[in-house]
């Protein structure tokens, strides 16, 4: 457990959290959005990004003192729903969105036989 805190003065840093963890994962995607040429490596790194942000999102939201706005809470204090709202939606669009890329990749590599981007394009422009 000391290997991920460390100690200044008489405060105590937590370095892996929720944000680092999320900031982590963003570069590793746009690292693989950046030098890879597969189709199929490309699709994973835009789905590793698209969660890299969920999880920052929810871990910018979490509150340990406030409570879900369930059953009886008039005299607590509530989560705002709304930003889990939209985190749902952002779950279900970037599942479609990974899906839509999936199935035009199907169709590229049936029409083109490969996975490279480079190669799709230069065939392309062979059959204009």
């Amino acid at each position: 457990m000391d290997l991920f805190y460390t100690k200044v003065g008489d405060e105590l840093y937590n370095f892996i959290n929720g944000e680092s963890v999320a900031i982590i994962l963003l570069l590793i995607g746009l690292l693989g959005l950046i030098t890879k040429r597969n189709i199929i490596k490309t699709v994973l790194s835009l789905s590793i990004m698209q969660l890299a942000m969920i999880l920052f999102f929810v871990t910018i939201y979490y509150s340990e003192k406030k409570t879900p706005p369930m059953g009886d809470t008039y005299h607590l204090e509530v989560v705002n729903p709304a930003s889990h709202a939209l985190l749902i939606t952002a779950i279900v669009i970037g599942v479609s969105v990974t899906t839509l890329a999936l199935v035009v990749f199907i169709r590229l590599y049936r029409r083109y036989g490969t996975t490279n981007w480079v190669k799709v394009v230069n065939k392309r422009r062979e059959d204009a």
